[in-house]
């Protein structure tokens, strides 16, 4: 089966992460999968949540954010702000990215910081939150380095790399990273969250007014599995090539990026 974008069905859309796209943030990227862009962002800030002074808990803590801006959809999508409220959707996948943050990140390393990820939707085409769990990671890595560079940590707080990936049942037959247009027909639709060394984290995953069976469960998380070596593989390249400091260029680099789009 060939796919409506020309992939095969165990190919990744085109995987890339332009970094230090924001001068303030500690580390930064744009994730993209794909025509979804999401953008990656992490500060470091001295000082943890009240709860945790409270119960005296030690280390240092991260925490997540994750939003859709208004022009990331064919629609506009209205800001949360403007309706008072987080919405659903937004609220669960924000927890699931601290969730796969926190499981490779030493806490206890941070001292009394607290690690704010934010991600931001620039544009989406399905594979939203695997595209900001997967950036963010490359982020904490940038942000981290930074950090040692600058003697303000002894070693990194990042323990292993960490990375999402979806797969599902589109027709009949198991794809690897679906698009809007294969992720909204699916029949069934699974998000991986695994470690570099093959650990999972999450695993979210359900038919879309469909059954499946053992098999095809079995064949999905063969995707998956692959989806993921080859994203860790790919976040390494990332950051064995990021500066510590931004270059002068990177910002015009960016700005190539989108005119190609």
């Amino acid at each position: 089966m060939t796919r409506s974008d020309g992939r095969q069905p165990d190919q990744l859309r085109p995987i890339s992460f332009i970094p230090n796209i924001s001068k303030q943030a500690t580390g930064s990227v744009l994730s993209c999968f794909g025509e979804t862009q999401v953008i990656c962002t992490v500060m470091v800030e001295d000082g943890v949540p009240g709860w945790m002074k409270q119960q005296g808990v030690q280390g240092g803590w991260l925490t997540a954010e994750y939003s859709m801006l208004p022009a990331s959809t064919q629609g506009r999508k209205a800001r949360d702000i403007s309706k008072g409220r987080l919405d659903g959707r937004s609220s669960e996948i924000q927890r699931l990215i601290g969730r796969a943050m926190r499981s490779v990140v030493d806490l206890s390393v941070l001292g009394q910081r607290t690690v704010w990820i934010d991600c931001d939707v620039l544009s989406a085409d399905g594979g939203t939150r695997t595209a900001a769990i997967t950036g963010a990671t490359v982020a904490c890595a940038m942000a981290f380095n930074k950090l040692v560079a600058a003697k303000k940590l002894f070693r990194s707080p990042l323990t292993k790399l960490v990375a999402a990936v979806s797969a599902g049942m589109f027709k009949g037959e198991a794809l690897l990273d679906l698009n809007y247009f294969e992720d909204k027909d699916a029949e069934v639709d699974f998000n991986f969250v695994m470690t570099e060394s093959g650990e999972f984290v999450e695993i979210q995953g359900a038919g879309e007014e469909s059954t499946f069976t053992e098999t095809e469960f079995a064949k999905l998380m063969v995707l998956g599995k692959k989806g993921i070596s080859e994203l860790c593989a790919l976040q390494k390249a990332a950051i064995r090539t990021t500066d510590v400091e931004p270059t002068p260029n990177q910002l015009g680099d960016l700005a190539d990026f989108f005119k190609k789009k």
